[in-house]
């Protein structure tokens, strides 16, 4: 019982620097090359998002490299998901020697990271470089199935704890919970991008 209680309590503490370090992350401060142009452009983007403050701070320092392209802004905001999923499939993996279950998580985690890296990326890649402005619709048709289907994977993880109480389900749910906000603001991105086009 003394065991379980530390293990848990470590779990928790490991979380609590989780989430300092990543609030921490998001409020880096903007590239000082950056135009007031380039970051209004970031904050009004970022306003479709549900969140669109960390939104904003996760992005504002990119804002040079974006330069008001919304089809950058929205490869950057994926680039940025995937930074996280690879963090969370390292978090959780370590706790799969005592919680079991937590490889089906993992695994989740890891086909929504496939489906970022590998499907989402090289299409946004292609919009960048101006490849066909008459399969643009049906690109980003891709994109956003991509990316909804990369929240999919990432409820589906937590939904592995609907019936359970415990530290363990805590820490999990939140790290995950903490992954799929990032994922929200790719996919309202590439929402918007999609309605409104990828010309600056």
């Amino acid at each position: 019982m003394v065991s379980k209680n530390l293990t848990a309590t470590l779990l928790l503490f490991t979380t609590f620097l989780f989430f300092s370090g990543s609030i921490s992350a998001v409020h880096s401060p903007p590239r000082l090359n950056a135009t007031t142009k380039d970051q209004d452009f970031i904050r009004t983007s970022c306003n479709v998002t549900q969140y669109p403050d960390l939104c904003f701070k996760s992005l504002a320092g990119y804002a040079s490299t974006v330069h008001q392209n919304p089809a950058r802004l929205t490869k950057i905001s994926v680039d940025v998901a995937i930074l996280k999923a690879k963090s969370t499939v390292v978090f959780l993996s370590r706790l799969s020697p005592s919680a079991p279950k937590v490889k089906n998580c993992v695994s989740y985690v890891r086909y929504a990271l496939d489906s970022m890296r590998d499907d989402c990326l090289p299409i946004l890649r292609n919009i960048i470089r101006g490849g066909g402005v008459a399969v643009f619709s049906n690109q980003m048709d891709d994109v956003i199935t991509y990316m909804s289907t990369v929240i999919t994977f990432e409820e589906t993880c937590t939904d592995e704890y609907e019936d359970e109480e415990g530290k363990v389900k805590t820490v999990v749910c939140d790290r995950v919970n903490k992954l799929k906000m990032f994922s929200s603001i790719a996919l309202s991105l590439a929402n918007s991008l999609a309605k409104n086009g990828s010309s600056p």
